[in-house]
């Protein structure tokens, strides 16, 4: 087998993380984000909100790039392979952030060859929770907070007129705290809220439940590796007593021989 037909081999093989999914569905939301702001009219307010949630965006793909980077063993090939997950990732110039393109058609290209996604996700699925996770605070913040300010904004009696206040109102109702200091009072902010307060008793339980898997986990690798242990002692015993019979297999094949040769012996 030729380097080549191995590299395609493992390649086929090759299935993308939980968090380069959660990377792509992201590049896919400021993408949406980027083509709202390029090409739709729209208010002072809403502009700003849609730039705060790209920038906090492009926050999160510097984050992942770095860790990358750190984790690499070679940096310098790392770099020459990922720099343009890195010019994706820079804030403030549009331009630059189509080039998040290249980086969901790659995840795709992975996603074709790959025959394994789903086992992957199982593999690993501290890691798609955290993935999923982050990807759904994204887009439920990014989606509540541009709806409420939508809905709100120069309705007579509003309070929710800016993007900060848009964003905070978001962020109080998806932790269901409620301060009450921004509410909708509209039909249509109302209708807003109560999906909002959904999503995060939703987001939040998982949350909780992921929490408390961090803390039975270890009691069941502990297990796991007890079992692993016995099995090993199991194996081992086996193995004894295997080698016991062979010992007493050979001593009997040995006095047989001799047994023979002393008969034919004296046959002669």
């Amino acid at each position: 087998m030729t380097a080549q037909t191995k590299h395609h081999s493992n390649l086929k093989r090759l299935a993308p993380s939980p968090i380069e999914l959660a990377m792509m569905l992201l590049s896919l939301l400021s993408v949406v984000v980027v083509l709202t702001l390029t090409f739709v009219k729209l208010d002072d307010e809403t502009e700003r909100l849609l730039f705060y949630i790209d920038t906090s965006i492009c926050v999160i793909f510097l984050s992942h790039f770095g860790v990358q980077l750190l984790r690499a063993r070679d940096k310098v090939f790392f770099l020459r392979h990922h720099w343009i997950d890195l010019v994706a990732s820079i804030p403030a110039i549009e331009t630059l952030r189509f080039a998040r393109l290249f980086q969901i058609l790659r995840v795709i290209r992975l996603l074709r060859m790959s025959r394994s996604l789903f086992k992957q996700l199982v593999r690993q699925r501290r890691q798609a929770t955290v993935a999923s996770l982050l990807v759904a605070m994204v887009t439920i913040l990014t989606l509540s907070s541009v709806a409420i300010l939508l809905v709100e904004a120069g309705a007579e009696g509003a309070n929710i007129h800016t993007a900060e206040q848009a964003i905070w109102w978001a962020m109080v109702t998806i932790s269901t705290v409620g301060y009450g200091d921004h509410y909708p009072v509209t039909s249509a902010g109302h209708f807003v809220g109560a999906l909002v307060i959904i999503c995060g008793v939703s987001f939040f339980g998982v949350i909780s439940g992921y929490m408390a898997s961090l803390f039975v986990m270890p009691d069941e690798e502990e297990m796991l590796e007890a079992k692993s242990d016995s099995l090993r002692q199991d194996i081992d015993a086996v193995l004894t007593r295997m080698e016991a019979n062979q010992a007493a297999l050979l001593k009997e094949v040995a006095e047989l021989k001799q047994a023979l040769s002393e008969r034919s012996d004296q046959q002669k």
